[in-house]
């Protein structure tokens, strides 16, 4: 009798160490994820940027019609940056991250100006094609590497909600520079999603007109739950959620406050939203449920045939159509 008590102690050890190993083990993994998807020093050393960049490459539409329009806009784009009268400023966040943004000169009695945010694991740079067309409606641009990425400071990328924060800081040089400015924030992917959790915000400057919201996403928890699966097998529940608190206490903000379709319907800034329909990275179905939860004036494009982030490569007389009518429309 004594023997089977001792031996049941035993196993309950055994199986309690083995819990502790196993719980151990699920926290590094949880940390290997936050660091893996947020950390952008960490993805460098694992090749990690390569192999997103691989992989939204390949879940691109490769279109000869693409193809074709890039290849044409190409050399007037190469011409105009050229010669494009361009500055480099910088700004440094509350919590002392320094951030870098580029801004291009537009005409000198313009008072348009367009804030540019880019996306996920993206720089400034991405967002110069954009800048070009803006420009040649006279607008001035700020464009700005958002946070832990290009050459902006910072431990972890925002997902839209650190970034809606430090846009500020670029509405506020704007305003310093131009009290009268009539102001556009055009996003793309988690640039887009940044800029429509700003027009949440009862503060937002009234001196935003309108928002360009390309290829955005509901939510951050929703999106990490669909890649935890594509991307690393494991599945979103209790994967997210962990990685959830793991980052509230490494970070020190929740990503399920990274929710643009909360924001939207507290919005009264008009948003045009657009997507591609055969986008692999972000559904289109997310913009869809956007516009609909919207509270302000909105319109949808949806862009037949277009990978993510790819309407205007796919259809830019469409593309820089509708934001031609929103200018005039909101601006004039």
């Amino acid at each position: 009798m004594k023997s089977k008590k001792l031996n049941a102690k035993r196993l309950i050890k055994i199986c309690l160490i083995l819990v502790l190993i196993l719980l151990i083990l699920y926290i590094a993994l949880i940390n290997f994820l936050v660091s893996a998807a947020l950390i952008p020093s960490f993805m460098q050393k694992l090749q990690i940027f390569e192999d997103i960049t691989a992989r939204c490459y390949g879940e691109q539409v490769q279109s000869d019609d693409i193809k074709q329009h890039i290849e044409n806009g190409a050399k007037p784009y190469n011409a105009w940056l050229d010669q494009a009268k361009i500055s480099t400023i910088s700004r440094t966040t509350e919590d002392g991250y320094k951030l870098v943004a580029s801004v291009f000169e537009g005409e000198e009695d313009s008072h348009v100006w367009v804030l540019l945010l880019h996306g996920y694991t993206g720089w400034k740079e991405a967002m110069y094609p954009y800048t070009y067309y803006y420009s040649k409606k006279g607008c001035h641009a700020v464009v700005p590497d958002l946070r832990a990425q290009g050459q902006s400071e910072g431990d972890y990328i925002g997902m839209g909600w650190t970034d809606h924060y430090d846009c500020r800081l670029w509405l506020d040089y704007i305003l310093s520079q131009d009290p009268h400015a009539r102001i556009i924030i055009h996003g793309q992917s988690m640039g887009a999603s940044t800029a429509l959790i700003m027009s949440g915000e009862k503060d937002l400057p009234k001196q935003v007109r309108f928002i360009v919201s390309d290829s955005a996403y509901t939510d951050a928890y929703s999106m990490f739950g669909d890649k935890a699966k594509a991307w690393f097998g494991l599945p979103p529940f209790p994967v997210v959620d962990s990685a959830v608190l793991m980052l509230k206490l490494r970070g020190g903000y929740d990503l399920k406050k990274a929710a643009p379709i909360r924001a939207v319907r507290n919005s009264h800034t008009p948003t045009l939203f657009i997507h591609g329909s055969e986008d692999a990275m972000i559904p289109v179905e997310m913009s869809k449920d956007l516009y609909k939860a919207a509270g302000c004036q909105k319109e949808l494009l949806i862009i037949e045939g277009a990978g993510h982030a790819q309407a205007q490569a796919k259809d830019p007389v469409g593309f820089n159509g509708a934001i031609s009518r929103f200018m005039h429309q909101y601006l004039d």
